[in-house]
């Protein structure tokens, strides 16, 4: 196993016991761990669940949601920002072929 793997599965590990500690069935935390995908993404849903004691299973779910959302905006961000800087490469030095040379 890889080192990300490794941090992924403890991480996950960690999620699905501060949900069981919330009296949920474990697989409810197998779930949400899934769904978030990253480590850190799981870390912030952790500290939710250690902080906040959700009493429902909604809004676990909700927070998940959540975060999901936050990082999907995040990443479409950071495209965004790849494209348009590569838009900006290319007006300000033209697309590199052979006759501009």
């Amino acid at each position: 196993m890889t080192t990300n793997q490794i941090l992924w599965a403890r991480t996950k590990d960690e999620l699905v016991r501060s949900v069981e500690r919330l009296g949920f069935p474990a697989d409810l935390g197998e779930a949400v761990a899934k769904h978030l995908g990253s480590p850190k993404a799981m870390k912030r849903m952790i500290s939710y669940l250690d902080y906040v004691k959700p009493t429902s299973g909604e809004l676990i779910v909700d927070e998940m949601l959540a975060i999901r959302s936050e990082v999907d905006a995040w990443k479409e961000k950071k495209a965004s920002e790849e494209a348009n800087a590569r838009y900006n490469e290319i007006l300000n030095y033209g697309l590199g072929t052979e006759d501009e040379l």
